[in-house]
């Protein structure tokens, strides 16, 4: 059910997410998750997500009417002018156009094995920092069909503001593990019989095209700045690089994961066959 109610300020109860936007540890606190622009919102409005609210211009109220009518759960649309809405948020909407949901229930290992084909793969994730990066990661991770993406306990959340941004909606479509114990997770996965294979830039044993990806596995990348924890590191159970000259010290995570990712489809014959087929949503 769709109530709309047009607002000439941020100060309602209900708009308090919109307030603290800029408070991301509140809001995963709170369960909740922002979804900002167009491609974004449309996205989450074909999701199973549970939608609390919408903040956006009387335009976007009849461009997404439709599809807001067709949802099951209660949506309330804060409707206003373009300009109050940047002054309401503090920085410049581009669409005018932002959501509030739920944050789904993390997913298990168990039931990601159980639910998913093999070869398996997954991706785990240490103290990777960058919202941004972060996002284009998940964004890597939709793309190529990963089956679940591992979050460690040093590493920012998916679902802030920023990641789900740049992730352009593909966190709604890559179930999230999170861990406390990353280095035990692995350990764990490797008693499964998984190949857990460290992405680690100084690597000496192999590089890309001379790694098996056609079992079960499991690719680990660290954070921007000092990669993967010697921790986490000594837990997997081979090392890749992608072959670069000396010149080059490393690339960006996000960059390094397509990389890795694509040369996964490629060992699998995957690559050739596009399929338009959605994945399975939360």
């Amino acid at each position: 059910m769709l109530t709309v109610q047009p607002i000439e300020s941020l100060d309602l109860p209900g708009l308090a997410p919109y307030r603290t936007m800029r408070r991301a540890a509140e809001h995963e606190r709170s369960g909740i998750f922002v979804a900002e622009g167009e491609k974004v919102v449309r996205r989450l409005l074909h999701t199973h997500l549970k939608i609390i609210s919408v903040l956006l211009t009387q335009e976007w109220l009849e461009i997404l009417r439709a599809s807001l009518e067709k949802r099951r759960e209660e949506i309330r649309a804060y409707v206003a002018q373009k300009k109050l809405l940047e002054t309401m948020v503090g920085f410049q909407l581009y669409h005018g156009l932002l959501a509030v949901a739920e944050i789904p229930k993390p997913a298990s290992l168990e039931q990601v094995l159980g639910e998913s084909g093999r070869p398996h793969l997954l991706v785990a994730l240490d103290g990777l920092a960058s919202s941004e990066n972060l996002g284009v990661v998940v964004r890597n991770c939709a793309a190529f069909r990963v089956q679940a993406l591992l979050v460690g306990e040093t590493c920012g959340s998916p679902w802030l503001r920023r990641a789900v941004r740049n992730s352009m909606g593909g966190i709604f479509h890559v179930p999230v593990i999170k861990t406390e114990n990353l280095a035990e997770e692995l350990r764990c996965l490797a008693d499964l019989a998984f190949t857990t294979i460290a992405a680690h830039p100084h690597s000496d044993t192999k590089t890309l095209s001379q790694a098996d990806f056609t079992t079960d596995c499991c690719l680990v990348f660290g954070s921007e700045g000092q990669g993967i924890s010697s921790t986490v590191l000594q837990a997997c159970t081979e090392q890749v690089a992608v072959p670069m000259p000396a010149f080059v010290d490393s690339l960006n995570v996000s960059s390094a994961a397509a990389v890795f990712l694509y040369e996964v489809r490629r060992q699998r014959g995957l690559n050739s066959a596009v399929s338009h087929r959605p994945q399975k949503l939360h």
